[in-house]
């Protein structure tokens, strides 16, 4: 029998994956990742192991997922479209990654998972799979045939489940599909599918309604060091925290408490056609407008209009799946390198749906108060502006 990894959910399609790898005879180690979602972990392993799976591996990689992928992104403000935070996007290649040390522990190059041949996760996880362990091969039902001739939707696999004595929670009546980690929660496909469609508030999980939110203001101040933040302090409470995986978590639940996060969008897939997706991501929300801001008061200008004009590439890369691709490894040295000097406090106001920055403080401010002032000389001569001027007019002038 030949040994499969398969990246398994628990979910319907990959428990249908499972039984179907077996009865062509694989023998399949079952691989499930926690990247934060809320999910009964013991009761997939379970369902696993009653359907056939000969082993399962259950990795927590939640704080390598925060301090290596989500800050890594976080340093170059990355926003796909200029909207979405890539929540889905930077948990896939994390997941690949020990997917594939578990099958080089297994003695195998064989990998299975479950995405779509419409979806950018295939795309994701075949790019890691291929780097990291150039003589994969690559069990993709959703692209096989064979699959597809014997299963052509919801209907087809929900059939075969009760066929095969899979138990499953799963009906013909799903109103969209969800993404959950700690980065984010995302929600697409069923009803969304239609752009106009408004989504109810009983489909929203990780944020309560802005509507709802507390009348009361939290303040609170993040603290970055090289351009990652190193503590939170929540001002109102009185509460410190260090730990990164810890802080994330608390700016999670800050932000939830505050309605902050929600996004609702149309964007551009890789493979080329347009999807509509809702995400709610509270902490990232939060740290981007933080890190934005003392940006702002530590980076040289160059530095920092550089970084404005690299950020689209980066983040089309990893919403393109190529984040052990050798360009992002040069960016990120480059990334890396800007954020030598990107220390300090931002303070933040969170109040319905909102993160307002109302100051910061820093020790390598490039920000000089005397040179600023409207009211003090500083060293500047004012009337050296007039020769700028006329040098930058210089070729606006030409030909008029």
């Amino acid at each position: 029998m030949k040994k499969v990894i398969l990246a398994y959910s628990g979910g319907l399609d990959t428990s249908v994956i499972l039984k179907w790898l077996i009865n062509k005879n694989y023998e399949v180690i079952c691989y499930i990742a926690d990247v934060g979602q809320e999910d009964d972990f013991e009761k997939a392993k379970e369902k696993a192991l009653s359907i056939g799976a000969s082993k399962i591996y259950i990795e927590d990689l939640k704080e390598e997922f925060v301090k290596s992928y989500i800050f890594q992104s976080l340093k170059s403000n990355a926003i796909y479209e200029g909207k979405y935070l890539l929540g889905t996007s930077l948990a896939r290649p994390l997941i690949a990654k020990k997917q594939v040390e578990i099958a080089k522990q297994e003695n195998t190059n064989l990998v299975a998972h479950g995405s779509t041949g419409k979806g950018n996760d295939q795309v994701r996880f075949e790019l890691a799979y291929y780097t990291l362990m150039p003589n994969v091969q690559i069990i993709s039902p959703w692209k096989d045939p064979e699959f597809l001739s014997e299963f052509k939707g919801r209907t087809d696999l929900i059939q075969y489940a009760k066929e095969q004595g899979i138990p499953i929670e799963s009906t013909l009546d799903k109103p969209y599909s969800m993404d959950d980690n700690l980065m984010h929660i995302s929600y697409e496909a069923g009803l969304l599918e239609d752009p106009k469609y408004e989504p109810k508030e009983n489909m929203f999980k990780k944020t309560i309604s802005p509507l709802k939110a507390p009348d009361k203001e939290t303040k609170i101040m993040i603290e970055f060091k090289e351009g990652v933040p190193i503590k939170v302090i929540n001002i109102s409470q009185n509460k410190t925290v260090t730990e990164p995986l810890e802080l994330f978590q608390y700016l999670n639940k800050l932000g939830s408490e505050n309605g902050i996060g929600r996004i609702d969008l149309v964007e551009n897939r890789f493979v080329g056609m347009k999807s509509r997706g809702v995400y709610e991501t509270p902490a990232g929300t939060i740290l981007l407008k933080a890190h934005l801001d003392i940006e702002g008061l530590t980076l040289d200008k160059e530095v920092c209009h550089l970084k404005d004009m690299l950020m689209p590439k980066i983040a089309e890369l990893i919403y393109n799946g190529f984040w052990f691709s050798p360009e992002f490894e040069m960016l990120t040295a480059a990334i890396n390198n800007s954020q030598k000097n990107v220390d300090g406090k931002v303070y933040i106001t969170l109040y319905k749906g909102n993160a307002f920055v109302t100051g910061r403080e820093s020790n390598k401010s490039l920000y000089d108060e005397d040179i600023a002032s409207m009211d003090k000389e500083g060293g500047y001569d004012q009337t050296d502006a007039k020769g700028f001027i006329k040098l930058n007019a210089l070729r606006l002038k030409q030909g008029k």
